[in-house]
């Protein structure tokens, strides 16, 4: 976790202890979905996104690392990565997978910097 992927070090105008649920979550083709959850424990950051419609209401994870900017009065969050990539990523179970130390290494691995 040395790069910084479950950090939120890279995100412009973060702001320890704000409450990002709710927050539209933007990629950089377009509107997403928004945030249902998110930690800002240290080395372990991340937000859940519900997609609604856009992939069949399909939940994701997002290391705090791909945040590129938190706008809090839009009350958004804007990712580096593409729709398309992130349709694509490793399917989100809350159940299952909250902190599950092999899925967020795949997780990480998948956005390419690994756990």
């Amino acid at each position: 976790m040395s790069d910084g992927m479950w950090g939120y070090e890279k995100a412009e105008g973060y702001q320890p202890g704000v409450d990002l649920t709710g927050y539209r979550v933007e990629a950089t083709d377009g509107h997403i979905g928004k945030v249902d959850k998110h930690s800002y424990e240290a080395e372990d950051g991340y937000i859940v996104v519900d997609t609604g419609p856009w992939i069949f209401g399909r939940e994701v994870l997002l290391p705090a690392g791909v945040i590129r900017l938190i706008d809090e009065s839009e009350k958004t969050v804007w990712v580096d990565r593409a729709k398309e990539e992130i349709k694509n990523s490793p399917e989100y179970h809350r159940e299952s997978h909250a902190l599950d130390a092999d899925y967020r290494r795949g997780v990480g691995g998948y956005y390419g910097t690994g756990m």
